[in-house]
């Protein structure tokens, strides 16, 4: 089964269908839209108590479900003042640190920095610092919010494959989460330099950050953004962009950072966003 999975994700033409889902997740005829949104929370058992508003009817379209707000206070940001935050809902892929520029992708499965940021400059500065992989499942909160404050210096689009980013692909498809889209965003944080990766992935109709307007899976050239001479600032807890439909986050950090992760966190273990990760 696991195979059939994996050559279907070659074979298959991932951007249109991609295109597809996205035209669909943006219809606001009204009995479409209510069904497509009325499937997905009985299939995935969303938990709608929690959302701001819980009525499918309070929805313009599909993404507008998708990346719902929460209600206040459904999401504690941990007040600690040195702690490192959950940016996401999700299960912990892999966490750990950047060895010569490698990051573990799954067991056995390595990747660069490098590749990942797409810029070799910036990842060596990256090296021996520490990361984090975190995986949503389609039930997920969407919306990624900053792990620390920080000043954004620049992003860049990346563009690529859109495999799915689920445990299987990771164990199974090389240098999973630097052959797929990506946005790269990079901070200035008092600990030195904060990377934040969103990663596109398998029907996800696209990326969304405060700051600037969707990315759409139309584009085919990466796409480099300064910001240094703009001041973006966020805080801890801040939202900083959202998913339409589920994907992966990386974070990586600094050698500078010294950040050490709880010893609690495992692999697979679920965390919501805002619970401490790391002093």
């Amino acid at each position: 089964m696991n195979d059939f999975f994996l050559i279907l994700q070659h074979s298959i033409p991932q951007q249109f269908i991609s295109r597809l889902v996205g035209y669909l997740a943006r219809c606001r005829v009204r009995w479409i839209k209510n069904n497509l949104i009325s499937l997905f929370i009985k299939h995935y058992q969303v938990d709608m108590r929690e959302a701001e508003r819980q009525s499918i009817d309070d929805y313009a379209h599909f993404n507008d479900f998708f990346t719902r707000e929460l209600k206040t206070g459904a999401r504690p940001i941990c007040t600690e003042p040195q702690a490192i935050i959950s940016p996401v809902d999700g299960v912990i892929s892999q966490s750990g640190k950047i060895t010569e520029g490698q990051l573990l992708q799954a067991k056995g499965r390595y990747y660069s920095a490098s590749d990942l940021l797409a810029d070799q400059n910036i990842a060596a500065l990256f090296d021996e610092g520490s990361f984090i992989t975190l995986y949503l499942s389609p039930k997920d909160y969407h919306c990624v919010h900053m792990p620390m404050a920080g000043r954004l210096m620049e992003t860049r689009y990346v563009p690529g494959r859109l495999f799915s980013v689920n445990q299987i692909s990771a164990e199974h498809i090389p240098n999973l989460f630097a052959r797929n889209e990506r946005l790269v965003s990079v901070f200035e944080t008092e600990r030195g330099l904060m990377a934040v990766v969103m990663v596109g992935a398998m029907i996800v109709a696209g990326i969304n950050t405060v700051w600037a307007d969707g990315i759409t899976y139309d584009r085919r050239e990466m796409t480099y953004q300064s910001y240094q001479d703009q001041s973006i600032a966020l805080e801890r807890g801040d939202k900083m962009g959202c998913f339409y439909l589920g994907s992966t986050v990386i974070v990586l950090f600094e050698n500078q950072s010294k950040i050490e992760w709880l010893p609690e966190l495992t692999v697979d273990g679920r965390v919501r966003m805002g619970e401490k990760l790391a002093d």
